[in-house]
């Protein structure tokens, strides 16, 4: 289980990888509760079960991921919130150069004018 906030320079790190990337698109298809299996994503994806699962532990380190166990099964969910709330963190920081963008385009406008 995850405790404390994810870094996001590891989220992004994690998420450079495009079959991490794949992973965590299959873990969000299927049905979040009952979250899927390393042996699952891997009939899913053209990895391994073994790469499946050291690519699931680079997503749970980064907090992208949550595991727990259920019987015999290690089970694997996507953490929603905290992707969300990276999101919002990039949507802050686009707003922020988009109003630095306008204002330059303002000051360029009198400049012509």
């Amino acid at each position: 289980m995850v405790t404390g906030s994810p870094s996001p320079v590891a989220m992004f790190a994690a998420l450079a990888d495009d079959t991490r990337w794949a992973v965590l698109e299959t873990l969000a298809q299927g049905d979040g509760a009952a979250g899927r299996t390393a042996s699952s994503l891997a009939e899913a994806l053209p990895v391994t079960r073994q790469a499946v699962a050291k690519h699931l532990a680079v997503l749970e380190a980064a907090g992208l991921v949550e595991s727990w166990t259920a019987g015999r099964e290690r089970r694997y969910r996507a953490l929603g919130a905290e992707l969300t709330a990276l999101g919002r963190r990039l949507e802050r920081i686009g707003d922020a150069w988009e109003a630095r963008l306008g204002r330059l385009a303002d000051i360029a406008e009198r400049l012509e004018g």
